[in-house]
């Protein structure tokens, strides 16, 4: 794991706002039953809020924080949520004043001694942790997934960081020090039509390299190849990722 900060994400947070797929809402019903309290979440790691908002619907307040200012900056306001730019290491909360900690898609970029560390300092006894990733998209139409699993592998694969291969294993390979609970299964899905995809696909960070290294954009090439199958582009698609959940509580 990474000791010092790189912000892949700089130069896509705006496609990362907009084109990022939400997590169902049971996901966040179920976690908000396991805390004793409901006083404050933390979204650690939080991108530019795609867990944030849903928390703030069970707790009084949700700090949400990212050490990346560009993807803070693309954050949509919510009354019930304070962003700040801050590293997972180091979040400024009091001691013992979380009731619930989420990382949603981001765990494989902290230093994970020194948050775990921080996540024992700032979560209440019996506080939950939750812990998430979900992994290669899937389109429903096989001849749409093809190409688009075909980019993920061989176009900009080379291009993905060492540790984008925690996400794809669903976190089970990291440690994970904390009282397991049991959790049930969930699923994530979403409707697109193509502009969205093509945003999304436009928000990874392999997507970014590869730009960066070849000063070209490959969605455009993948794009031309879609087109045709897809139709109306403004038809939506059904998409399906695959969503891997470790939860535990503080002891």
């Amino acid at each position: 794991m990474s000791t010092s900060f790189a912000d892949h994400f700089r130069s896509v947070s705006g496609h990362y706002a907009a084109s990022r797929p939400g997590y169902p809402e049971a996901l966040f019903d179920w976690l908000a039953a396991q805390c004793p309290a409901h006083e404050l979440a933390w979204d650690c790691g939080c991108g530019s809020g795609q867990a944030s908002a849903a928390l703030a619907r069970h707790f009084r307040q949700v700090v949400a924080t990212d050490a990346s200012a560009a993807q803070i900056a693309q954050a949509s306001p919510h009354a019930g949520v304070e962003y700040r730019v801050a590293p997972a290491e180091a979040s400024g909360l009091a001691a013992a004043s979380v009731d619930l900690l989420v990382v949603a898609q981001a765990l494989h970029w902290f230093d994970l001694a020194r948050f775990h560390e921080e996540a024992r300092r700032v979560l209440r006894l019996q506080g939950v942790i939750a812990v998430w990733s979900y992994g290669v998209i899937g389109l429903d139409d096989p001849a749409l997934d093809a190409p688009v699993r075909h980019f993920y592998r061989e176009v900009v694969g080379p291009y993905w960081p060492p540790e984008r291969r925690h996400v794809e294993n669903g976190y089970r390979d990291l440690p994970f020090p904390f009282d397991p609970i049991a959790a049930p299964a969930f699923a994530m899905r979403a409707e697109w039509p193509l502009d969205q995809l093509l945003g999304y696909l436009r928000s990874w960070s392999a997507t970014a390299r590869y730009i960066e290294a070849r000063g070209e954009d490959p969605v455009e090439a993948l794009a031309a190849t879609l087109r045709p199958t897809w139709g109306d582009p403004a038809t939506p698609r059904g998409i399906a990722w695959p969503l891997a959940l470790r939860v535990g509580r503080r002891d």
